[in-house]
């Protein structure tokens, strides 16, 4: 089986970890493509050259018997990246851009993902929880909780990278890169995904000299790799040692937090970190870059500050029985995206019946249910499903026949219903 490979391939990375792996491009052969396009999301807008699935998986195995011979004999060309440009969240009138590879490239780079990952899984620290396998973000937001509560960490250092992955560095990557993969025609694949040209809206094509377009299966692989080298090691090898107290890092992507006993050790952090950055081409954004108090003694003095991390707002709180408790609530950033892409919805839906709007609503609140189903969420959640309620029958009064229906009305229909809120995750 393929997956036994890799398992193959993980193990013995875990056993010896100084040895680079030489020969791995076998691996993409037609049965792991085929393995990979089972779990490949087929849903994601078209590449430049305008291929659905529907019409790859027409002849699936001749595709994927073709894309196979193609790599065996070097001949594999990575195409232009399609540039599409979406509004940042909480900030529409900024743009952020977002790489969308045709799609025999994604399930490429999927499929080498998974090979690349399978190695540099054993390398890995356990402070990075993001895109790894067994690994999420509600594991990290408990590690944060649980160290809060239990350990003396009295601070916490908020910061962001400036535009991570539109400044990561192609030679640094691909020197970090050859610490652990040895395979010539992995590390020219890798090489082609880094330069390979982004085509703008009007059709012009500009080249890639740094940073890796988000949207390719293989960006966020690339990330953990470079962030491992340039955070993860030389915070647990060389930071860590020379601080006076207690501090912890925790990592999801670009996304991370630093907790410290000691203001002093934050504050440290703070000038090594812009150092170590700016050695890789890195810079940290100075407005969501701050040493906050953040533990008991803050909680004692009565401190109201708070962070986000994660989608989640995090503030200090009292329980009943008096004791300090973390408390996280979607963050007004998390609640104005999704709102947003509901009302999107809606305008572009808003003359569809009302059983298929029903449907989607369904999905898009239970699925936001889900990952914010926290304890101290539910009024939150309760309050985003009555705007969706509210967007909802805005969009039912425009559609003439109805528009002199009330609220009322609607709340008496056996359809007009939504997904309640409730704890899904007890122990985060």
């Amino acid at each position: 089986m393929v997956s036994t490979g890799l398992s193959r391939i993980a193990q013995r990375a875990k056993d010896y970890p100084k040895e680079r792996f030489t020969s791995l491009s076998h691996h993409l052969n037609a049965e792991f493509l085929c393995e990979t396009w089972g779990a490949l999301n087929k849903q994601g807008a078209v590449g430049v050259d305008r291929v659905t699935a529907t019409a790859y998986a027409e002849h699936l195995e001749a595709n994927l018997e073709n894309l196979a011979n193609r790599l065996k004999e070097h001949r594999y060309h990575a195409p232009n990246v399609r540039r599409v440009y979406i509004p940042k969240p909480g900030q529409p009138n900024k743009l952020r851009p977002l790489g969308i590879p045709s799609l025999e490239d994604r399930l490429l780079q999927s499929a080498t993902a998974q090979i690349i990952g399978a190695v540099y899984e054993a390398d890995f620290l356990p402070c990075s929880y993001g895109f790894r396998p067994g690994r999420n973000p509600h594991q990290a937001i408990a590690r944060l909780r649980t160290a809060l509560l239990t350990e003396s960490y009295q601070w916490v250092y908020e910061a962001d990278i400036r535009g991570f992955f539109d400044h990561l560095n192609h030679d640094w990557l691909i020197r970090m890169f050859e610490l652990r993969i040895g395979d010539p025609w992995i590390i020219r694949l890798i090489k082609k995904w880094l330069k390979a040209g982004i085509q703008e809206n009007d059709g012009q094509v500009r080249k890639s000299t740094e940073g890796s377009p988000q949207g390719g299966p293989i960006s966020p692989t690339l990330a953990n790799i470079y962030l491992h080298y340039v955070l993860d090691l030389w915070f647990t090898k060389a930071f860590l040692p020379t601080c006076r107290g207690k501090v912890e890092l925790i990592r999801f992507a670009d996304d991370f937090l630093m907790l410290a006993e000691f203001q002093q050790d934050a504050i440290r952090f703070d000038r090594a970190l812009r150092k170590r950055l700016e050695k890789f081409g890195l810079e940290v954004a100075e407005e969501k870059t701050r040493i906050i108090p953040y533990g008991r003694e803050a909680w004692r003095k009565g401190c109201k500050e708070h962070f986000d991390f994660l989608g989640f707002r995090h503030y200090l709180g009292t329980s009943k029985r008096g004791k300090m408790v973390v408390i996280r609530h979607p963050s007004p950033k998390s609640i104005k995206k999704f709102l947003d892409r509901v009302k999107d919805w809606l305008s572009q839906h808003q003359h569809s019946h009302h059983e298929v709007q029903r449907k989607q609503l369904t999905a898009m609140v239970r699925g936001f249910n889900q990952y914010f189903g926290l304890y101290h969420c539910s009024r939150k959640l309760h309050g985003v499903t009555r705007e969706v309620f509210r967007y909802w029958h805005l969009a039912l009064r425009r559609q003439s026949q109805r528009s002199k229906q009330t609220w009322e009305t609607w709340n008496r229909k056996p359809w007009f219903r939504l997904p309640t809120a409730k704890l899904v995750h007890p122990n985060v």
